[in-house]
This record gives C-alpha cells, sequence and structure tokens, in this order.
C-alpha cells in the first residue's frame, strides 16, 4: 500500500453513517450489560436478568449487521469480545453475588472472580482461535469448543430462575450457588464441543413450521419466562452431555 510521505497527513477516508450501527449496537448491549448491574444493586433482578438477555440479543445483531454493512474492522471485533466479558462475565457474577451469595461474602465473592476469570480465559481462546493460520487452534465455525460466553450467563443465572419459579418454597444455599458457579466457569473453558445453531439446518418446505415453533417460544418466554429460562438450560446442558457422550464414544472407538 502507498504510504504517504513523510511529513504529510495520511489521507482521510469517508465512510457511510450507517457502517457505524454494528459499534453502535455493541456500545447499546455494553450499556445494557452495566445497567442491569444498577437494577440488581437495587434489588430488581428480574429487570437486571431481562436488560442481560437485551445485552445477548444486540450481541447476536452486531456482528451480522456489519457483514451485511461491509463494515467489519479490527476495532469491532474488540469491541464486541469487550462487551461480551462485561455482559456475560462481569455483569451475571456480580447479579447472582448479589442476588444469594452475599450471605457468604467470602466464598462468594471467590466463585465470581474464578467464574468472570474462566469467561475472559473462554474469550481469549476464541478470539486466537480465531485469527490462527496455522490449524493448530481451529476456529469454531460449525460447533463451540467449550461452552460460550452467552450461554454461560445464560446457564449461571440456572439458580434464580429456579428460585423465582418456586417464589418462597426453593431457595438454594449459598455453598451451592458458588459451586453452581464455579461448575459453569469450568464448561466455558473445557475442551469439550457443546451445541451451535451454526449446525442446524431444516428443509425449505419445513420453514413455517419453524416459524411457529420460534412464535410459541417467544411467546413462553414473555408469558412464563423463569420455567422457560430454566427449562431453556436444562435442554442446552442436556445438549452438551449428548454431544460430549458422542465425543466418548468416538474417542474409545479410535482407541480400540
Amino acid at each position: 500500500m502507498n504510504q504517504p510521505p513523510e511529513g504529510q497527513p495520511r489521507p482521510r477516508r469517508k465512510v457511510h453513517i450507517l457502517q457505524l450501527l454494528p459499534n453502535l449496537v455493541s456500545i447499546l448491549g455494553l450499556c445494557s450489560g452495566l445497567t442491569a448491574i444498577r437494577f440488581a444493586i437495587d434489588g430488581r433482578v428480574a429487570t437486571a436478568i431481562a436488560l442481560i438477555g437485551l445485552a445477548a440479543a444486540l450481541d447476536a445483531l452486531d456482528g451480522r449487521l456489519a457483514r451485511m454493512l461491509k463494515s467489519e474492522s479490527a476495532i469491532g471485533a474488540e469491541l464486541d469480545s469487550l462487551g461480551d466479558f462485561v455482559n456475560f462475565g462481569v455483569t451475571p457474577a456480580i447479579v447472582l453475588y448479589l442476588w444469594g451469595l452475599k450471605g457468604e461474602a467470602s466464598l462468594g465473592w471467590i466463585a465470581v472472580l474464578i467464574y468472570a476469570i474462566c469467561c475472559m480465559l473462554r474469550l481469549a481462546r476464541f478470539n486466537v482461535g480465531n485469527k490462527r493460520s496455522d490449524g493448530e487452534e481451529p476456529a469454531e465455525r460449525t460447533s463451540f469448543i467449550g461452552v460460550p460466553s452467552p450461554a454461560g450467563a445464560m446457564l449461571v443465572l440456572a439458580p434464580v430462575y429456579l428460585a423465582f419459579c418456586f417464589p418462597g418454597d426453593v431457595r438454594l444455599p449459598a455453598e451451592a450457588v458458588a459451586i453452581w458457579m464455579v461448575a459453569m466457569g469450568a464448561l466455558m473453558i473445557s475442551r469439550i464441543r457443546t451445541p451451535s445453531l451454526k449446525r442446524v439446518t431444516f428443509y425449505a418446505e419445513d420453514a413455517r413450521y419453524i416459524l411457529v415453533a420460534l412464535v410459541a417460544l417467544f411467546a413462553a418466554l414473555f408469558t412464563y419466562p423463569w420455567v422457560t429460562l430454566l427449562s431453556l438450560s436444562l435442554a442446552y446442558l442436556a445438549g452438551i452431555l449428548f454431544v460430549a457422550r458422542g465425543q466418548l464414544f468416538a474417542l474409545f472407538r479410535k482407541q480400540d
């Protein structure tokens, strides 16, 4: 690439205002995650979880917008990764701590730190894997290695879903919540392959049934949010177990 002569300013490049949209969506997702912490501090945990869900929806949108508008950039990728760490690493851990771990402050905070560090390591591994070209660390194109950070955030909040499904009847002890948080962090940095929507395909003539099922899912999410979120978490864990079972079976066959 031709460089301007020394001492002369670099030529200015014009961009369309729509090309700023993906980065704006990433920033709005970060604002949503940070605002969730504020509501959790005020004791409005349900609103905090809704804002984490909004951050997850915006996270799924920004990359697609960037590809659609042909405005992918290195700074956009960094914004997305930093936002994911705050929204799905720091925020869910703090929300869970404020909700059910303050009774065991020291143990609870250790669990918060472990979960957040695991999320950071998970994102770092994903970023490095996408940048490698030597084949040593395959990019996660069709499946995930370990639980991705948005799914980790959904899973780690499962104790809250359970308590809200049975208000006044079910309340897990702080020790169990801390162990759960550490376990979800371990899943994020594990080497097991986990389900990805990127691999889900269906016949074109079945599209109408898929659309109806998605409408029913969103209706259930708005009508019975805690039961639906708990069911989705359990279904995702079952998917992880199924994929892991397949990996173990393939490993044993290879050894034989």
